[in-house]
Formats: structure tokens, C-alpha cells, sequence
């Protein structure tokens, strides 16, 4: 697989308003845990190893577990994970396959029992931001080195 056209250097103010997008869900206050899980997650069902492989790095650096990771895409088979972070899977999977039912009511009412609104919107922007970054990848076919 050939590596294609560099969106950064193409494209320098759209990347910049990527990158915007990704301080704001740094400075959030989502845990680097719930960030690193949908980046995790949404980019497994993407398909996108160049992210996979970032987040699962990035994961274990701050403190994730290679079981739980190695796990991740079987979350609804295994306790090792919270509720808290069984909502924001849920969430992550819906946002991320939005054609096939999109965010169900019911994950929802799961979520606003579980989180403020505010928590609710950023993990929201985490899983369309990370879905960008996907797709910015997997398009210009950036490859693991």
C-alpha cells in the first residue's frame, strides 16, 4: 500500500482545525481513560490500524491494562469494564456505525443517568472527532512503520 496525498501540508488550516478539535478534547474533562477507550474502540471498528496502534500506546502509557485492551472489542462479553465505561462503548459503537440505528434512546437514558450533559457532548465530540481522524488516515492510506 502506497502512502497518498499530506493532508497537514496540503491542507494546512483544515489540519490545524483537526488538531483544534483535538486540544479541546484534551483539555476536556473526559478521562484519559474514557478518551483513550473510544479512540480505541471507534478505530478497531474503522478498521484503522495507523490509530489503533497510536491509542493503544498512548492507553498503556497513561495507565490502561494490555487485558482490558486486548478485550476491548469483546467488552460486552468480559466484566472488566465499568458501567460508566460500558455507556461510553455503547455510545462509541452507535456514533461510530451512525447508519445502521444511529444513538439509541436508550444508551441515551443509560448515559444521562450516568453522566452530566456536559460529559455526555464531550464524549460525544470524542467518537465524530476520532471517526475524522479515521478517515483522514485510512483515505491517504497512512501506514504503520
Amino acid at each position: 500500500m502506497e502512502e497518498r496525498i499530506d493532508i497537514p501540508t496540503l491542507e494546512p488550516a483544515a489540519y490545524k482545525a483537526m488538531r483544534g478539535l483535538e486540544e479541546y478534547l484534551q483539555n476536556s474533562k473526559l478521562s484519559k481513560t474514557h478518551l483513550e477507550l473510544i479512540k480505541i474502540r471507534a478505530s478497531q471498528i474503522n478498521g484503522c490500524a495507523f490509530c489503533i496502534n497510536m491509542h493503544t500506546a498512548d492507553a498503556l502509557k497513561y495507565g490502561e491494562t494490555p487485558r482490558r485492551i486486548f478485550l476491548l472489542n469483546a467488552w460486552r462479553e468480559t466484566e472488566l469494564f465499568t458501567e460508566e465505561e460500558r455507556v461510553i462503548l455503547a455510545i462509541t459503537e452507535e456514533v461510530t456505525l451512525i447508519n445502521q440505528h444511529g444513538l439509541s434512546d436508550e444508551t441515551y437514558k443509560k448515559a444521562e443517568k450516568l453522566f452530566e450533559p456536559n460529559y455526555i457532548a464531550q464524549i460525544i465530540m470524542a467518537v465524530i472527532t476520532i471517526n475524522g481522524w479515521n478517515r483522514m488516515v485510512i483515505s491517504t492510506n497512512k501506514i504503520v512503520k
